[in-house]
């Protein structure tokens, strides 16, 4: 049995190892501070448990990606200790699909979602791990790894350091993910690219833009700016010639002053095998990663970083996250192969929208089961009931 002492955590306050912890940095070591790993990090430390959190880059933490907040994962970040009221951030209630010139939309039944840049997003999340007593090295890389009895010794750019397991939350292409033996294959063809523009938000939506080959995001980040983010098959062409594929949306944004820089994602439909073996685990994108047409990437991130931190707190094995992680993400995984029937078959898409857009209330119940709101997909993993224990396989 672990004794893991009663430390508690607080307000800039740091968790106090229980001396039978001896010859261990940390109960977990998290590689990446991407939302996920620190979000990771955060539960774990709520949770009296002793994260370090290592991030190969440093400050700025950015990424491409679409910046929306599904209402779930909002109360996720409120429930993490996150100043939202203090975000330079934009609300919308809920998501426009517009394909042509056919528009429906879906509004969300349990509050407004959240469109943040992703940097505004890190710094936000890397103040609350400050407060709740996370350390994080920043410009700290991960080497190599070992299990060694029940610990896993690591080899870092600033030392080697030995933790109770090893969390892999560095992104798309994780290293983790690969070196332990998780990675499945696949042949991932879609990549991303996101750019922001000031220009007020003309709609209460984040819309999602259809075209053959090619769809665009426009989310509200700020009350006087969105980011549009272009998905497509990676086949060439600069983000200026993949926003023509878009004749409306171009023409709004001709006299918008683009305030960033293009910056790319890729290749989607990332897929493990599992999300652990023996004391490594995986949360947020390398624990798997369907489609970013779904919008979905954040909140479930979240959602799969408290799941993996009551297990780990619980002392139950990894099996029991990896049990957790298929629920959370049923509804996602279902919402992605679904749209990306509509991305292969742009035909059987129109037809589809167009009984979609006949029936509003069709996509409204589809939007809110995807986004966890409905009662059967509220999911929220518990374990407190589960003995202390070692972790295992």
């Amino acid at each position: 049995m672990t004794d893991w002492g009663q430390a508690r955590i607080g307000e800039n306050r740091r968790f106090v190892p229980d001396p039978n912890r001896r010859g261990v940095d940390a109960d977990a070591l998290i590689v990446g501070a991407g939302p996920a790993g620190l979000a990771t990090a955060i539960a774990l430390a709520r949770r009296g448990r002793s994260p370090l959190v290592i991030e190969r880059r440093s400050a700025p933490l950015d990424k491409a990606c679409g910046e929306g907040i599904m209402p779930t994962g909002v109360r996720a970040l409120a429930a993490l200790g996150v100043d939202l009221a203090a975000l330079p951030a934009a609300p919308f209630n809920g998501v426009r699909f517009v394909d042509g010139e056919r528009a429906f939309e879906g509004r969300f039944a349990t509050g407004a979602g959240l469109g943040v840049r992703r940097t505004t997003l890190s710094e936000a999340l890397l103040a609350a791990a400050a407060r709740a007593g996370v350390e994080v090295r920043l410009a700290c890389e991960l080497a190599a790894w070992e299990e060694r009895g029940d610990s896993v010794l690591a080899t870092t750019s600033q030392g080697d350091l030995r933790a109770r397991v090893l969390i892999g939350a560095d992104g798309l292409a994780s290293e983790v993910r690969a070196r332990a033996g998780l990675a499945a294959a696949g042949s991932p063809t879609r990549f991303g690219v996101r750019r922001h523009f000031r220009i007020a938000p003309w709609s209460e939506w984040v819309e999602v833009h259809w075209g053959d080959g090619a769809e665009a995001y426009v989310t509200p980040v700020a009350r006087d700016e969105v980011g549009v983010a272009l998905l497509w098959r990676g086949d060439g062409g600069s983000y200026s010639a993949l926003l023509e594929r878009f004749p409306a949306l171009a023409a709004r944004l001709a006299n918008a002053q683009p305030i960033t820089d293009a910056r790319g994602a890729g290749p989607f439909w990332q897929r493990a095998r599992r999300r652990f073996a023996g004391r490594v685990a995986l949360v947020g994108d390398a624990a798997g990663y369907t489609d970013a047409v779904t919008g979905e990437g954040i909140t479930l991130a979240l959602h799969s970083a408290e799941a993996l931190a009551e297990v780990i707190a619980a002392g139950a094995p990894l099996a029991s996250y990896e049990r957790a992680w298929r629920d959370l993400s049923r509804a996602h995984r279902a919402f992605a192969a679904l749209l990306g029937l509509g991305v292969a078959h742009p035909r059987a898409r129109r037809v589809a929208f167009a009984a979609l857009a006949a029936a509003p209330g069709a996509f409204q119940a589809l939007l809110r089961i995807a986004a966890g709101e409905t009662a059967a997909e509220r999911v929220r993993y518990s374990a407190p009931h589960l003995p202390e224990r070692p972790l295992a396989t």
